[in-house]
């Protein structure tokens, strides 16, 4: 029996160093080559992380609205469309969570226009779930007898699920059958 538990060690510890040295998988498969978008790891909750299939504006936007969120800055310029009421409601959903990080899905394209990010907000017990709307929004000024377009994102809606426990939030997502990521809000 001995002999037998040393040839099977003797067997599995080269092959098993050899694999975790990434001998088998080719480094291609590892990084991202040249000019090939970085790939990004997935939440279990809300999905394959970053940009997605929104333009990279549209993610910097929605990182910059997603920070002041967690920051809890009020006062920040991405709020100026939003009413005080629902500012108060974003904040205060937050604060019941003490968010700890955030996680921003990978966001796409809405049939209205409008671009929304699946994102997360984790805490030390509770976590909260939700759909991020931004949309870009031209105006036309007159300068002289010339009209000029300008442009800028906007922070529309932010819709929020109820707090729940970390791990209430993790068997939830492992008792999905389809593995699909977080069903969309709207």
């Amino acid at each position: 029996m001995r002999k037998l538990s040393l040839i099977y060690l003797l067997l599995f510890i080269p092959a098993f160093a050899f694999s975790q040295s990434g001998g088998f998988i080719p480094e291609e498969l590892l990084r991202p080559g040249r000019g090939e978008a970085p790939r990004y790891p997935i939440d279990t909750v809300i999905g394959e992380l970053g940009q997605g299939k929104a333009s990279a504006s549209a993610y910097a936007y929605a990182n910059t609205v997603i920070s002041a969120l967690f920051s809890g800055r009020i006062d920040h310029p991405a709020f100026s469309s939003l009413s005080a009421s629902m500012q108060t409601s974003y904040m205060s959903a937050l604060d019941a969570i003490g968010p700890r990080s955030y996680r921003i899905g990978g966001g796409r394209e809405e049939t209205d226009g409008a671009v929304s990010f699946m994102v997360r907000f984790i805490g030390r017990e509770y976590g909260i779930t939700g759909e991020l709307f931004i949309r870009y929004v031209t105006t036309q000024i007159e300068v002289g007898e010339e009209i000029e377009t300008i442009g800028s994102w906007v922070f529309e809606e932010l819709i929020l699920e109820d707090a729940k426990d970390l791990e209430t939030e993790q068997q939830e997502s492992e008792n999905r059958y389809d593995f699909s990521p977080y069903e969309r809000f709207f």
